[in-house]
């Protein structure tokens, strides 16, 4: 049949979502009423995986080996063994000579912490003032909705794509991105890759990863009505983290990046935990200090473990005790890869036409200030990786976590254009 305009493509995908939009939002409810944490995310994987058949994807499903994973070095998890949470791949072949797409979107979400703290019950999938509320919502099941709407508009169209689009739904990228590296590990590869985490609809080219550490400051006990005879561990520890802070404006002050212009920490050193002590009338001998050093996306993990090890030994320039008794640092838990694409790479130049088309007004263009499975798609499995998504950046996590609804349609029509325009259409059957 007769080639469509780019117009004419617009209003029909967005005529479709408006047909489909009240059933794209009974999906989101159902996807948010399923407490899918760590460890129960089976449930939440078969509705998507039933919604991807029903598509006519080719669907694989697989529970990641442990085993296998704890062997890579790119592995973290608190745990080694999947049962129950399995990963979802769905795949909508092309007719052949397109360029291929990755649609990623995690299904596991954070606990919902204190109830008391929410107006509802947090896995209500309420929806309220054009807001869809409850745990996962933004981060990042109203994402993945959009993905699902989006290749539901093109086989809903019987529009035929010449390349290959594969959706993932995958476990463990709020823990560090197990889910992702068994896809990356099991083959799945594609010419660049997408991710709707909850980013205001801003385009995220590059992502900041972060590793977690701990430091032993060393003290010398005492009686505390001599504690002149001791050393207190915890006066020493507020000298490292002042050290700590040092490093942190040191780093940030070498970033001239455009894209963290309104970013005010760009890959900020956070103290999250401090632990020292255990006797009022006791100097303390030992404290413990725990946190997350963000990476900048063009740097190594291990750049930014070496240039943290290398400021903390020049403590003792600033305190003798230092020099005998060095705080000791450990690399442990989670850690997110770091990521960054050109932001002239052309998956970059056809979503931001579609957003000029769609809302009328130039796309915000930043770095993100979390990192995501992006870093490990562009790193590790050689798919360049672009992060922009319907959810609110400041609610995921927190009590009261909601989506907007329009945002969650507006997303999918321009990924639905995107995946037009990136992998090439062949045709519309009928």
């Amino acid at each position: 049949m007769a080639a469509h305009s780019n117009a004419e493509l617009r209003q029909l995908v967005h005529q479709w979502m408006e047909l489909h939009r009240e059933e794209g939002t009974r999906f989101l409810q159902s996807l948010v009423r399923i407490p899918s944490t760590q460890g129960n995310e089976r449930e939440a994987q078969v509705l998507i995986a039933d919604q991807l058949r029903e598509l006519e994807l080719d669907v694989d499903w697989w529970e990641p080996d442990g085993e296998t994973l704890e062997a890579h070095p790119f592995f973290y998890s608190p745990r080694s063994r999947f049962a129950g949470s399995p990963n979802v791949v769905g795949v909508l072949k092309g007719t052949g000579g397109g360029r291929s797409i990755i649609l990623n979107g995690h299904v596991d979400v954070v606990p919902e912490g204190n109830r008391d703290q929410w107006r509802d019950d947090p896995y209500s999938g309420k929806v309220e003032g054009g807001k869809l509320f409850g745990r996962g919502a933004t981060d990042m099941k109203g994402g993945n909705v959009s993905l699902l709407l989006a290749v539901g508009a093109l086989r809903g169209l019987g529009l035929k794509l010449k390349g290959d689009v594969i959706v993932q739904s995958v476990v463990e990228e709020e823990s560090g991105g197990a889910g992702t590296l068994a896809a990356i590990v099991k083959g799945y590869q594609a010419d660049a890759a997408l991710i709707p985490e909850p980013t205001n609809l801003r385009i995220f080219p590059k992502q900041q990863g972060s590793m977690w550490f701990r430091i032993e400051v060393k003290g010398r006990s005492a009686h505390g009505g001599t504690r002149y005879e001791g050393v207190s561990a915890i006066e020493k520890s507020i000298a490292v983290v002042q050290h700590i802070r040092e490093l942190e404006e040191r780093r940030n002050a070498g970033i001239s990046d455009p894209l963290y212009a309104h970013n005010p920490i760009p890959i900020p050193i956070n103290i999250g935990v401090i632990q020292g002590g255990n006797w009022p009338s006791s100097v303390p001998d030992t404290v413990k200090l725990e946190g997350r050093m963000g990476v900048a996306p063009e740097e190594r993990l291990e750049e930014a473990k070496e240039e943290m090890l290398r400021w903390m030994e020049r403590l003792r320039e600033k305190d003798s005790w230092f020099e005998a008794h060095p705080p000791a640092v450990e690399w442990f838990g989670a850690r997110w890869v770091p990521g960054s694409v050109d932001p002239e790479h052309e998956l970059m130049q056809v979503l931001a036409r579609q957003y000029r088309e769609i809302r009328q007004e130039e796309p915000v263009i930043e770095a993100s200030p979390w990192g995501t499975d992006g870093g490990l798609l562009t790193q590790l499995g050689g798919t360049p990786c672009i992060v922009f998504g319907p959810g609110i950046t400041q609610v995921a996590h927190y009590p009261n976590e909601h989506i907007v609804l329009d945002h969650v349609f507006e997303a999918a029509e321009m990924i639905a254009l995107t995946l037009i325009h990136w992998c090439g259409l062949n045709g519309m059957e009928g």
